[in-house]
């Protein structure tokens, strides 16, 4: 085990502060994604974590019109990134994407970002 910088100990300290010092964060819940038919299917918290993992899969998930959310418990502003970005290459291709599920997370997020319920910065809606 690593060990803290601001102490000798081999164990990380309660109090530790700085990213040296801290475990790594394992995901409880690892995410995946799944191309299903015309959906990607995703499953799992979608955090940063999740999105950093998942980036290299959901590129160009190919001729995908449905992004299922109903196995995703929580998404973070990451995982809102991950999905918005990939919605809007899949706009560019011409595909209008269909969101299936709203995780915990989702609703709030986009409306803090001032998105549209299709995760799209340029929807009339998205900035009311």
């Amino acid at each position: 085990m690593p060990r803290c910088a601001r102490s000798r100990s081999s164990r990380w300290p309660p109090n530790c502060a700085t990213a040296a010092c801290r475990p790594p964060r394992v995901a409880s819940n690892p995410a995946s994604a799944s191309v299903q038919g015309t959906s990607l299917v995703f499953s799992g918290v979608l955090d940063r974590a999740a999105a950093t993992a998942l980036w290299n899969t959901v590129q160009a998930p190919g001729p995908v019109q449905v992004l299922d959310l109903t196995a995703v418990p929580q998404v973070d502003s990451a995982g809102l990134a991950l999905l918005a970005e990939l919605t809007a290459r899949l706009r560019a291709q011409g595909i209008q994407p269909h969101i299936n599920g709203a995780p915990a997370g989702f609703n709030e997020l986009s409306a803090a970002y001032r998105l549209a319920p299709s995760l799209d910065f340029n929807a009339p809606t998205a900035a009311s």
